[in-house]
């Protein structure tokens, strides 16, 4: 996953782009034939010094490697936010990185 945040102003800015590749129901079925072999990410959130500033559950209506934007107050720069997605499968994802 890779996570740029940015502080303009009292506000941090963050784009996050997490790598999976997002396999529908329907292209599992196509695959191989089965459509509980779908895996997509179910779940992302993000937090900032132990407070939830993101969390949303997610669907197969996500493209492959999708992007994630939004922007919250009370970061500083220096901290540090770290991201984790879970997948329908139940593999897990965390990054880290600093606010600029």
């Amino acid at each position: 996953m890779k996570i740029k945040a940015k502080l303009k102003g009292d506000i941090v800015k963050v784009k996050a782009l997490a790598k999976h590749d997002m396999t529908t129901y329907n292209q599992a079925e196509k695959k191989t034939g089965d459509r509980n072999n779908a895996n997509f990410i179910t779940h992302i959130s993000a937090s900032i010094n132990g407070k939830v500033v993101f969390d949303a559950s997610t669907s197969q209506f996500l493209s492959k490697n999708p992007i994630f934007k939004f922007q919250f107050k009370g970061g500083a720069k220096g901290d540090e936010i770290s991201m984790t997605w879970v997948d329908k499968k139940g593999n897990t994802k965390t990054d880290k990185s600093k606010i600029k």
